[in-house]
Parts: C-alpha cells; structure tokens; sequence
C-alpha cells in the first residue's frame, strides 16, 4: 500500500514537472512566429499606414515573451512601440541597454538589410519585460512597401545563430 501511494505521489509530482516546463515553453515566442507576424504586421502597416495599433499592449502584436515595434528609416526613429512609449521619436543611433552599449551601432544597415525581400536578423543585447538584466535577442527587420516604415520583433535565445534564422525567413 506504501509503495504505490509512494509511486503515485512522484508519478504526480514528475506530471507537474513537464506541464509546468511545457507551460513554460509555451511562453517563449518562436522564430517562425516572430517571422509570421512581422510580416502579417508589415502587410497591415503598408495597407492602412496605422502606426497607433503598434502602440497597444494586446494582441496581435504583443503575444507571449515579444512584440512588434515600428521603426522610421527616413527619421532613424523608434516610430511606434507598444511597451516603451517613451521610446517613441527616440534617434536609433541613440538607444542603449542597461549595459550603456548601443544597440543599432549602425542604423542605415539595419535599414538596408531590412528592405531585402527576406529581411534581416539582428543580434544584441536586451532586457526582457519584467528582468533587469540584458539577455541575447535576435530581432528579424523587415521593410512595409510604400513606407519608410521597418517592423521588428525578436526572439530571447542563446542557440540560434543569425544563419539559422536567415534561412528561416528566406523561406516563404
């Protein structure tokens, strides 16, 4: 009687484990989703020119562990961002993470590489929502036809290598 009270109490304790883990897994934004929605929200910016959606903190364009932001390549500006609101018109040249180091040391490449009909996967360092120090995110750029407009998102992951991603997003 001890023994299987004993196997049902870690049976059940190892089932918490994965749920949690799986819960937690799904709490990370992937890369195919990161790729999706910057272009589902490139495609909406180009066809109705609302960066004020850009601004919300809800869906669609804030999910799990990530969201899109806009950026202006004419200005070099942080045209929209729904979780930093005072980034808003802030220069791309300008912006730092908690480490003081820039984070787009070249805006105008950013710009370019965005405008590529895949985009472009940009590695640094930056604070997760609700953390206070920097991770490593890769953010995939991509240019909205007709604007002068770049939507971005990113992924938290210290595997992915910017090839891997490349490929990724190369893919329609």
């Amino acid at each position: 009687m001890k023994t299987s009270k004993l196997l049902i109490g870690v049976t059940m304790a190892l089932l918490n484990v994965a749920l949690s883990t799986v819960a937690i897994a799904q709490d990370k934004a992937t890369a195919q989703e990161v790729i999706a929605k910057v272009r589902e929200a490139a495609s909406a910016l180009s066809k109705t020119g609302d960066l004020a959606q850009f601004n919300q903190k809800q869906d669609p364009w804030v999910w799990k562990d990530t969201y899109v932001l806009v950026q202006d390549c004419d200005k070099m500006v942080v045209a929209a961002h729904p979780l930093r609101p005072e980034q808003i018109g802030q220069g791309l040249g300008s912006i730092k993470n908690t480490s003081g180091k820039n984070i787009y040391p070249d805006p105008a490449a950013l710009c370019d590489g965005a405008k590529k009909p895949s985009g472009v996967w940009i590695e640094y360092r930056w604070t997760k929502q609700g953390e206070k120090e920097d991770s490593r995110k890769i953010s995939y750029y991509l240019s909205v036809k007709g604007t002068p407009y770049v939507a971005a998102a990113g992924i938290y992951d210290d595997k992915a290598t910017i090839a891997e991603l490349s490929k990724l997003s190369s893919k329609k």
